[in-house]
């Protein structure tokens, strides 16, 4: 076991450059999403000059604006914030799915970590407790997912 090499990240990526993408919708939950992405982002050491909260107007919405965000040039990840709360008609199924295949893909063609930090829930109550409550916040975790990966894709390029 002592010769198998293994590579992880860490949260010390400081110096890369975040854009957190942010639907509207449900601002009451996802504000809080968003306070704790930056919170995480900057108590491991990431400056606020080099964060970035770009809005969109639902979680719909996210993966053509993060498209465009990547290819801009100017990030080197993606923290996507939103949330679905699951209501009485197949609406929910329609946005949940297509946000997340369309950020997936987005990450995958652009070889930039996408974060997903949009809730896909059942209930108010469920996107609060993930909000910062009783589940923490999902937002942060996303933001910490960005950071591990970028230091993955450093030390896999170096």
């Amino acid at each position: 076991m002592n010769n198998i090499r293994t590579i992880e990240g860490d949260f010390q990526h400081t110096s890369g450059r975040y854009a957190l993408v942010v639907a509207r919708f449900n601002s009451f939950v996802v504000d809080s999403l968003q306070a704790g992405a930056i919170d995480a982002l900057r108590r491991h050491g990431v400056p606020e000059e080099q964060i970035t909260v770009i809005k969109a107007p639902g979680a719909y919405e996210l993966p053509l604006l993060t498209k465009r965000v990547v290819a801009t040039g100017d990030y080197d990840a993606v923290v996507a914030l939103g949330a679905v709360i699951r209501g009485g008609t197949p609406h929910f199924e329609y946005v949940a799915g297509e946000c997340v295949k369309g950020l997936s893909q987005v990450s995958l063609d652009s070889g930039i970590p996408v974060a997903f930090g949009v809730l896909t829930v059942d209930s108010i109550e469920q996107a609060v407790e993930r909000a910062g409550t009783k589940a923490g916040n999902k937002g942060a975790e996303a933001a910490l997912g960005a950071l591990e990966m970028l230091s993955v894709l450093q030390q896999l390029e170096g």
